[in-house]
């Protein structure tokens, strides 16, 4: 590996040992085999470097969590909707140093446009990818540059988001995947009764 690939595998590291607020310049060079002037000259500064390596995390969780939501093609929407919330809520336990780490750069980039361009151009690159994904469970044709399908994927994007903040500040409280899912198909089946019953029919 090159340089640069050592800075993000000794960054991605750091992260899952320490947190965000806690990695060193020293440390991020000492855990690379690198240089002070690498980090600089790959990444910008020692934020970027973590930013990036973050983003690469995150990345890569989509898309495990993309195969098991498409692992069965004959799932509709509605069901690929709740394998991914489902998933999503089963993998927090074991990535809760990096969703610290992420909300601490969040805070960081509020003062730094370049890191704020770097969170903008990952969730671009996430809601891209969802809305691809949200375009082949409809099946009809549809693009995934559809205006539809990125809000729809903006929404899905958000519920993850929000599902992971709540777990880090109260994991006891915060909803398993089988509640959550056993919720969104009451909530489904009270939206769209079976046809030719209204929602406000007697059982």
């Amino acid at each position: 590996m090159g340089h640069r690939e050592d800075l993000l595998a000794a960054a991605r590291r750091l992260l899952e040992d320490k947190g965000y607020a806690h990695i060193t310049t020293r440390e991020l060079v000492a855990a690379s085999g690198t240089n002070l002037a690498s980090i600089g000259y790959h990444f910008g500064s020692k934020a970027g470097l973590l930013n990036e390596a973050i983003g690469a995390v995150f990345e890569e969780w989509t898309e495990q969590i993309a195969r098991l939501a498409m692992a069965d093609p004959t799932a509709s929407p509605v069901e690929r909707g709740h394998v991914t919330w489902a998933a999503w809520l089963g993998s927090l336990p074991g990535k809760r140093k990096l969703l610290l780490s992420f909300v601490e750069a969040l805070a960081q980039a509020e003062r730094t446009p370049r890191l704020r361009e770097q969170f903008a151009e990952l969730y671009g690159r996430c809601r891209s990818r969802v809305a691809g994904l949200v375009a082949d469970s409809l099946g009809d044709g549809t693009s995934s540059d559809d205006p539809r399908c990125q809000a729809l994927a903006s929404f899905v994007i958000a519920v993850c988001d929000g599902l992971a903040v709540q777990w880090l500040l109260d994991p006891e409280r915060a909803p398993t995947a089988e509640e959550f899912v056993g919720g969104l198909s009451a909530l489904w089946s009270a939206s769209f009764p079976p046809h030719g019953k209204s929602p406000d029919d007697p059982a």
